[in-house]
């Protein structure tokens, strides 16, 4: 990972309004779903959500009366976060490298951002095991990945950029995308995934999709009026556990727990 074209590319991103948008609502109001329901069977958790972004998920559990606290490499962020919110315990940080914190401080473990952006296996690896080790037994992970066939479909295949991407080698033979330490953002596929979560020793709950096939139809989305988009969600909400849904979505997000 790049930190330093990392955080000129957040400070200029506006994560808000990405989540704000049709997409990215789908995105935040089912990743909500779940983290509430993580929390419905702790009493009194403290929450730590690493690579915060501007603090969308934060305040909004810090709001709810909940104990939390974000790290966040980007200092613009950060001053988001702190701007918004006087209940959220902010700090500056990398997800490979959580030392400030002791083993087994909190509950729930929020790795949204970070596993986007770093590019090698033994990067996330990293981040696995730093947010595995922070959180108490028992506890609860919940970890987003940004998904390989949404990409090659997308960018390669809608965009028109596959005849050049597998000219420029960015493409194995499989058609899985190949990650360099400049890349800004890194995909996998759900078997990769698995294989993370085996050599970290965390056991799955379930694994889904947060946004299923909503960035795929974005300007439809954005032209649904209100009754329709409900409609939307209640289908999604419906089918975002499906694992033939799975692969080709743009992010899943997985559910796992620290079992000693």
């Amino acid at each position: 990972m790049n930190e330093e074209n990392l955080i000129k590319y957040y400070n200029k991103f506006n994560e808000d309004k990405r989540l704000n948008s049709r997409h990215g609502q789908v995105e935040y109001i089912t990743s909500m779903k779940y983290i509430h329901e993580c929390l419905k069977e702790m009493k009194n958790p403290k929450i730590l959500d690493i690579g915060a972004g501007c603090g969308r998920y934060s305040i909004t559990l810090a709001n709810e009366g909940y104990d939390v606290t974000a790290v966040e490499l980007v200092k613009h962020n950060l001053r988001v976060i702190e701007k918004n919110s006087d209940k959220v315990k902010v700090y500056q940080g990398n997800a490979i490298d959580l030392s400030r914190f002791q083993d087994e401080t909190f509950d729930l473990v929020l790795l949204f951002g970070p596993m986007y952006h770093l590019c090698s296996n033994e990067d996330k690896q990293k981040a696995l095991m730093e947010a595995k080790r922070v959180t108490t037994s028992n506890g609860t992970l919940l970890v987003a990945y940004c998904m390989n066939d949404y990409c090659v479909i997308t960018h390669g295949f809608k965009d028109n950029y596959m005849k050049d991407s597998m000219k420029e080698g960015m493409l194995d033979s499989n058609f899985h995308i190949i990650s360099k330490e400049t890349d800004l953002y890194s995909v996998v596929r759900l078997e990769e995934i698995d294989t993370l979560n085996e050599v970290a020793g965390l056991h799955r709950v379930k694994i889904i999709t947060p946004d299923g096939p909503a960035n795929y139809i974005r300007n439809i989305l954005n032209q649904m009026d209100g009754e329709t988009f409900k409609i939307f969600m209640e289908y999604h909400l419906s089918i975002c556990e499906r694992k033939d849904m799975l692969g080709a979505a743009a992010h899943t997000l997985d559910i796992l727990k620290k079992i000693d």
